[in-house]
């Protein structure tokens, strides 16, 4: 919006505004309007939820350290929402057609969230959405993700070849070109993109929920995670770098910077609030929706494949319960870890909290140094 006021309809009359044309100007403008955002409504939003009793559900098959957090006033992910969504649609172009998708994708996912965590905290419920229902509409959410993307390559503005890290040269497109000769069932192109999609948005919501276990643990690796995206999506839409780093060149993509931008500002001004011992929860509505924004980014910029590295804490997370259930359904009962997710496993080996978190956030500062070092290893 002001991206449109101040350089679109003013900048001819007043030409100090073409500042704002600048990328870098209006992320790091972005950045710091979600950061200020999220430090200045979070204690009116953890007063609002406090006065509505809206407060955490603590396990009690969960760490016993845990059970003093019950009743911290939760759905935070409200907060870090507002936070994303309104720098964004005030700085970055609204003719973009990727800004719009991402904040889709962003407000999707919280909903489900939020109507899970709404549920189980205002409608007294020890369950909130059933694990199917929860499970169909992340799945709708990501479909309609996957088929607006379809539509953009239509026009040429999105392509289905993916990035391979490591590899230059390989781009393996996401489509069955043979079944465009069937009659009548050309959508069938597209079904191996819209099914890639889908797994790794549902992948990488879920795996930042099983996260967020810890005061600040999980919106600790979001900041991470999305500095890592801000650069990808910037490199990505640059000519000279784009070039420089044999990426494929996505001119439009380089918009989302903004949204990666004001991720990073929002998350920093949640963790305010967060940090051990936290006065705020995100929730699923929080959770999830940073899943989606993360995991949406990385499709759109076709570095999907980069994700394990860009958000290896969640992934790790992620890995930690399927293994989990799978032993114990598949071994008798058998256990890998002493209790999963991982970050519970540490906290039964006797780690302090806060010695749990501050050693996966360098676990996490890793894994995408080590994302970002792939742009250069090809």
């Amino acid at each position: 919006m002001l991206y449109w006021l101040l350089y679109q309809k003013l900048y001819p009359f007043f030409h100090p505004f073409r500042i704002f044309r600048y990328l870098t100007f209006r992320t790091v403008f972005a950045s710091l309007t979600a950061l200020l955002i999220a430090l200045f409504i979070g204690p009116y939003v953890i007063q609002k939820l406090r006065e509505f009793q809206i407060g955490q559900y603590v396990r009690e098959d969960g760490p016993q350290s845990h059970q003093k957090k019950s009743g911290t006033p939760t759905m935070g992910g409200v907060l870090i929402v507002i936070a994303i969504l309104l720098p964004t649609v005030l700085w970055a172009d609204p003719s973009n057609p990727f800004v719009w998708v991402t904040v889709f994708s962003t407000l999707a996912f919280g909903a489900i969230g939020f109507a899970d965590d709404y549920i189980k905290v205002v409608k007294r419920r020890s369950l909130g959405l059933t694990a199917r229902a929860k499970l169909f509409w992340q799945m709708l959410s990501a479909a309609l993700v996957a088929v607006s993307l379809v539509v953009l390559s239509q026009f040429k503005m999105f392509s289905t070849n993916m990035s391979v890290p490591f590899v230059k040269s390989l781009r393996p497109d996401m489509q069955w070109h043979w079944a465009a000769s069937l009659p009548h069932l050309g959508f069938l192109v597209f079904l191996p993109f819209v099914a890639f999609v889908v797994f790794v948005l549902m992948g990488s919501t879920n795996a930042v929920n099983l996260t967020d276990g810890l005061d600040g643990l999980a919106i600790g690796c979001t900041i991470i995670a999305a500095g890592a995206l801000t650069v990808l999506t910037y490199v990505s839409g640059h000519v000279v770098f784009a070039d420089y780093l044999e990426l494929q060149r996505m001119p439009m993509v380089a918009e989302l910077t903004v949204f990666c931008g004001a991720m990073v500002g929002a998350s920093i001004g949640f963790l305010w609030y967060n940090a051990h011992p936290a006065e705020i929860f995100m929730g699923d509505v929080g959770s999830l929706a940073l899943g989606g924004a993360i995991g949406t980014v990385a499709v759109i910029i076709r570095q999907e494949l980069l994700l394990p590295f860009i958000g290896g804490i969640f992934i790790l997370e992620a890995l930690s319960v399927m293994l989990q259930v799978g032993s114990y359904k598949l071994r008798n009962k058998k256990r890998i870890f002493k209790m999963a997710p991982l970050h519970h496993h540490f906290e039964q080996l006797g780690w302090h909290e806060s010695k749990v978190i501050a050693r996966f956030w360098i676990g996490a500062l890793v894994f995408a140094l080590f994302a970002l070092t792939t742009l250069k290893l090809r």
